[in-house]
């Protein structure tokens, strides 16, 4: 016999559990780095936070008193972009060990019902990535696809935007550095980048000595 399984808010003495299966979502993902912290009490930390938020839900289904799913959720009043309330689903999960049991339907009904109190018009959900059966799960309730999501390592961003900014520095800083040469000359009373008073003042005194010459012959002849 199919034993009941019951959905309630988790309390403190409930994340413990809760953490345990989080840290089992994990490694059942290609992608657990993205998911949650690897350790329990990291993981504890983190679910009282949420709890605290405003808004913030931790859902947890009871089998035979032993926590065999969760649901994080937290409700998100009207903002820029939308009118209307709404609920989002952060994690859902049931153990590998309580599948096909009921305990995901228990959840999302649970899930459905916090969305109707909190007046939430549209329920959102983001799965696990790699769980194709939650995937399946969510779709055959309902649940379409609206957005993708795209990850980058911070390392990476930070690197690929220096990177790209580099030749547009590098372009500035040479018209900065002609710029000042420039404005360098013109304060000293140069002619341009390069000092050239001693050349024109020889230039000068050579060709007032060409044309002297230049007239003494003339005169002599």
């Amino acid at each position: 016999m199919r034993s009941a399984v019951e959905v309630r808010p988790a309390v403190g003495d409930d994340l413990p559990g809760v953490a345990a299966l989080c840290a089992e979502a994990r490694t059942e993902s290609a992608s657990g780095a993205q998911i949650c912290a690897p350790d329990v009490e990291r993981l504890v930390r983190h679910l009282s936070v949420l709890l605290a938020l405003p808004g913030g839900h931790v859902l947890v289904a009871q089998q035979e008193g032993r926590p065999v799913g969760f649901v994080l959720a937290r409700v998100l009043e009207p903002h820029l972009f939308a009118d209307e309330p709404s609920l989002y689903v952060e994690a859902v999960y049931v153990g590998e060990d309580a599948r096909r049991r009921g305990v995901g339907h228990a959840l999302l009904s649970a899930t459905a019902e916090l969305a109707a109190s909190a007046g939430a018009s549209h329920v959102y959900s983001v799965p696990i990535p790699g769980s194709r059966g939650v995937q399946r799960f969510l779709s055959r309730l309902g649940f379409g696809p609206v957005a993708g999501h795209r990850v980058v390592q911070t390392a990476v961003l930070q690197r690929r935007l220096a990177a790209d900014l580099a030749p547009a520095r590098r372009g500035t800083r040479s018209l900065e550095d002609l710029i000042a040469r420039r404005r360098r000359a013109r304060t000293e009373g140069m002619s341009g980048p390069v000092d050239l008073r001693d050349f024109q003042a020889e230039y000068r005194r050579r060709a007032g000595l060409a044309a002297s010459s230049a007239e003494h012959e003339r005169l002599s002849g």
